[in-house]
């Protein structure tokens, strides 16, 4: 089953649903993560995804944790074409089972700090809002800051089981918001599936795909379903990007570079390493000093 998301509505409820498996396999692969950062960074991946959904083509956004945990932060970008790459700061971190039995991702991710949600929507500032992280535990934390920050009450379900060998074997999620005509009667039903309902993770590791969690979550409901989308872990990064950053570098850092003859820059976001030679740097530099004469001029 290929990643993917559906959207669709029911008897005045929207819900987006993801199956985001083999995404959360390639940033394990990418980051060589440990169960507690696999499972902190797929559900914020996942998060993302759902979140970007409602964007516009050509929009993107950003979701920051940033709990002072042993983790450090926690970060994804997504758009709402189905993309997403993401990076946790310290991969390795084992932390023993919570008091649940489960992996500790709040114990991971921390407390002591904020989510941040920033939406790029091609305006000249980005639109960012924050709220105090409640447990750590990623889903709980989207849905207080979608009802503090962007005054949208949800109910939000993310999970990413991985196994001994550091597999994931199941991940996704789901996003579901009343809209304003809803009943209290639809609510009542809503609130009574969603205490009944398995994990999201353990949904996806039965065989469940993105439309069969939505038929979980809005069992007894009249569903109509909308649209599909594939999703995948992509970064936009390249050799050019890098140049280009490169040449962003003061002119004595630059010659510095030249000097070492060679130079390796790893993308966080996805941990692809960029080799430069030392005549790259040395074509890099002449075209960072042409610039600076330029501007001086």
């Amino acid at each position: 089953m290929k990643d993917h998301l559906v959207k669709a509505t029911a008897e005045g409820v929207r819900i987006y649903a993801a199956v985001t498996t083999d995404l959360v396999n390639e940033a394990i692969r990418r980051h060589d993560c440990y169960p507690v950062a696999a499972a902190a960074l797929g559900r914020t991946m996942t998060g993302a995804l759902l979140l970007a959904a409602n964007l516009k083509n050509k929009e993107a956004l950003t979701v920051t944790f940033d709990g002072h945990g042993p983790l450090g932060k926690v970060t994804a970008d997504a758009t709402p074409e189905g993309f997403v790459r993401g990076y946790v700061g310290e991969p390795h971190v084992n932390l023993p089972l919570n008091k649940l039995g489960k992996i500790d991702v709040g114990g991971g991710v921390g407390t002591n700090g904020m989510v941040t949600v920033t939406r790029f929507t091609g305006l000249k500032n980005p639109i960012t809002g924050s709220v105090e992280i409640s447990d750590g535990e990623i889903a709980d934390d989207l849905t207080k800051y979608l009802y503090v920050s962007e005054q949208t009450p949800s109910s939000v379900g993310l999970g990413v089981l991985v196994d001994p060998d550091f597999h994931c074997i199941g991940a996704g999620g789901f996003i579901l918001q009343p809209l304003p005509d809803v009943s209290d009667e639809v609510l009542a039903r809503l609130e009574k599936n969603i205490q009944s309902i398995h994990s999201v993770s353990h949904m996806v590791e039965r065989g469940l795909d993105a439309k069969g969690i939505i038929g979980e979550v809005l069992q007894g409901f009249d569903v109509e379903y909308l649209t599909t989308t594939g999703l995948a872990f992509r970064c936009q990064c390249s050799k050019g990007r890098i140049s280009d950053v490169l040449l962003g570098l003061n002119l004595a850092d630059l010659k510095s570079l030249v000097d070492d003859g060679h130079a390796e820059v790893v993308c966080h976001f996805c941990n692809e390493k960029y080799r430069f030679s030392g005549e790259e740097l040395e074509a890099i530099y002449h075209v960072a000093e042409k610039q600076r004469k330029g501007k001086a001029e």
